[in-house]
Formats: structure tokens, C-alpha cells, sequence
């Protein structure tokens, strides 16, 4: 770099900075020749700057707001928000394994050990987009495991048969649905007595939104229904579109009441798909059966996923499920006739004390 005299006596340098020609002039020529490296390094050093880690983790998300559920964005919106505040404005290139161990130390005083797992699982899916060669190795907190101690099939449906929930709690414990799934439920999904799932109801923010897709591949699927729960469609009101309209709050609250009303276990609404697949076990249904049946996924049933569904042995999956639950259900409505009939609310009493639903309600 050489600096030029100029007829006025100053000096100037010039310099490249993205292609262009840039001069710089001082009254002597180190002065120009200092002016114009110092010019040229700052471009340097600008060019090489990386984002902060907040940035990276905004732009992450972003990236994947068309791709994942609403409910996951959600999720990830709500980790950043909470446990990545700490670290969000350093430079990503700065950010090392003691930093991010600290992090987790820190949040490990407050929070459970998934939500720390959660956000470690976020930040290192941001790492491995933004410095792919960073390797984490991150002692975190150890997730107790807990052995969830749920009731019978038998005594679930003693308390569910005729409460205002009976027909989302049928579809959770006998057919096995998420919530999402149930909430998602319409009337024109049912076609010949089978129930098409393919579309859900999720809470985001207190919201809830519609998407017309499963969880998975695999909750993609169709289930023969009971003659009991098709009795139970039947009597909603002909304008009702979808199989059940309360919110998933308010079945949520309603169940947690049932459960304690009857003096069960404790559970979650959600529990009633462990319950689902703990009768199918019982029941000794095959593996593959029973996975369809729930849209549970593996690598296995995702590779034959539906190619076999509702064949011979398919329908005779269904009718041996049927069966279990039928029995539990004669079994109760043999009890109710021993017994005068009771105001139900939202239910009424017929034939012999059989329950039948009148309104679902909103």
C-alpha cells in the first residue's frame, strides 16, 4: 500500500473494499496509509461478525413456521422467552460449552428437568444449522421416572358411562384418539360406520387452531366404530358438525372433577391412551394391530402403514376390542337396572336405565 502526493501537498491511498475504489487523504503519507488499513480492516471485521445467539435462535424458528406444527413454534417461542435469555445476546461464535453448562446449572435451580432438556434440545438443533463442527457435551439433569398408577378400563367406565363427557372420554379410553383428534372430530368424517382421522384441534396460546393433519404419519388412520358410540353420534343435535364441541380446557377440568368424584387414581385426560394400550395388551393384540389401531409410530409401521388396514384380521382386531368393552359396558347397565334411575344433567334414562345422551352442549 503505497501512498500518492497530491499537488496540494496532502497524501492519498486508495484502497479496495467490495469492489469498489476508495481514497483516502491525510497531510502526511503514514496518516493515509494508517486511515486507509484501518478503513479496509473494519470492512474486514464486519464481514466476519456473526449473529448473537437470539438472533439465531428468531431466525431458526422462523425457518420452520411452514414446516412444524403451530403448536411446536409455540413451544419453541415460549423456551427462548424463558430459558435462553441469558445467553441471547452473545455473539454465536462465542458461545462455548462452559457458557451453555452454566445455562443449564442456572435453570436447573428453577425449572423441571424436561424444560431444561427442552431448551438444550433447542439450542442444539440452532448450534447444528449455525456451527454444524460445535460439539455439545452438556451433563444435564437427570428425568425421574414416574410409574403412573392408572385405574381399571372397568372402573373408568363405570364413571364415564352417562357424564356429560362420556362420548370424548369413549373415544380417548375405546378408540384410543388424542384429544386433539377428538376435538377435530366431524360427522362428515364418518363414512359406512368408520371414523377417517385426519383432522385436529390444537390449543396454541389459548387458542385453539384447526390443521388438517395428524400428529404423525402414522395418527393418519381409520377405526371401525362401536355400535355404542355411533348410538351416541346419532343423538346430537343434526347441526352439530363436530362429534364434540366443548373445549379442550373444559373437558380437561371435567374429567380431573370425574376422577375425583369416583375416587380413581390420578390421571389426565391423555391417560386414557396409555389405558387404551394397556387393554390391548391385555387383550394380546399383535404389535402391528394395535400401533395402526392408535397411530402410534416406528420406523416399521411407518414403512407399512395402511396397507392392510381393515382386512380380515383387521376387523377381527376391532370386534375383539368391541367385545371387552361391550361386556364392561352390559356389565354396567345390568347395575343400573338394580338401581332407580338418576337425573344425569345433560343425559336422560331409558330402557331399563340404559343412559342416553341428549345435548353434548358448548
Amino acid at each position: 500500500m503505497k501512498a500518492q502526493k497530491l499537488p496540494s501537498g496532502a497524501y492519498r491511498v486508495r484502497v479496495s473494499i467490495d469492489g469498489k475504489r476508495i481514497s483516502v487523504t491525510a497531510q502526511t503519507a503514514d496518516e493515509a496509509i494508517y486511515e486507509a488499513m484501518a478503513l479496509k480492516t473494519k470492512r474486514i471485521q464486519k464481514q466476519k461478525s456473526f449473529p448473537t445467539v437470539g438472533e439465531c435462535v428468531n431466525e431458526y424458528i422462523k425457518s420452520k413456521e411452514n414446516i412444524l406444527s403451530p403448536k411446536t413454534i409455540y413451544s419453541y417461542r415460549t423456551i427462548r422467552d424463558s430459558s435462553l435469555k441469558e445467553i441471547e445476546d452473545i455473539p454465536i461464535n462465542e458461545l462455548t460449552q462452559q457458557r451453555i453448562q452454566i445455562l443449564v446449572n442456572t435453570l436447573a435451580l428453577t425449572k423441571s428437568p424436561k424444560t431444561v432438556h427442552n431448551a438444550h434440545n433447542l439450542l442444539s438443533s440452532v448450534l447444528s444449522v449455525y456451527l454444524p463442527d460445535f460439539r455439545l457435551r452438556t451433563t444435564l439433569p437427570r428425568i425421574p421416572k414416574r410409574i403412573k398408577e392408572l385405574p381399571t378400563a372397568e372402573d373408568l367406565m363405570k364413571a364415564v358411562l352417562g357424564s356429560e363427557i362420556e362420548l370424548p372420554c369413549l373415544m380417548g379410553l375405546w378408540l384410543g384418539m388424542r384429544l386433539s383428534e377428538i376435538l377435530g372430530a366431524k360427522k362428515t368424517d364418518i363414512k359406512g360406520g368408520i371414523l377417517h382421522i385426519h383432522n385436529t384441534i390444537v390449543t396454541v396460546g389459548g387458542k385453539q387452531v384447526e390443521k388438517d393433519m395428524t400428529k404423525t404419519v402414522a395418527s393418519t388412520r381409520r377405526i371401525a366404530l362401536p355400535e355404542h358410540i355411533i348410538e351416541l353420534i346419532s343423538l346430537l343435535p343434526p347441526e352439530q358438525e363436530y362429534l364434540v364441541t366443548l373445549k379442550g380446557q373444559a373437558i380437561y377440568k371435567k374429567f380431573k372433577r370425574l376422577v375425583e368424584v369416583n375416587n380413581l387414581p390420578e390421571m389426565t385426560f391423555h391417560d386414557l391412551r396409555h389405558l387404551n394400550a394397556s387393554v390391548m395388551l391385555a387383550l394380546n393384540i399383535p404389535d402391528k394391530y394395535a400401533m395402526e389401531r392408535g397411530g402410534w409410530s416406528t420406523d416399521k409401521v411407518m414403512k407399512t402403514v395402511y396397507q392392510h388396514t381393515f382386512t380380515a384380521e383387521r376387523k377381527a382386531v376391532d370386534r375383539k376390542v368391541d367385545d371387552y368393552f361391550i361386556e364392561l359396558l352390559d356389565t354396567k347397565t345390568d347395575t343400573e337396572k338394580e338401581k332407580p334411575p338418576k337425573n344425569r344433567g345433560l343425559y336422560g334414562a331409558d330402557n331399563g336405565g340404559r343412559t342416553r345422551l341428549l345435548s353434548l352442549g358448548n
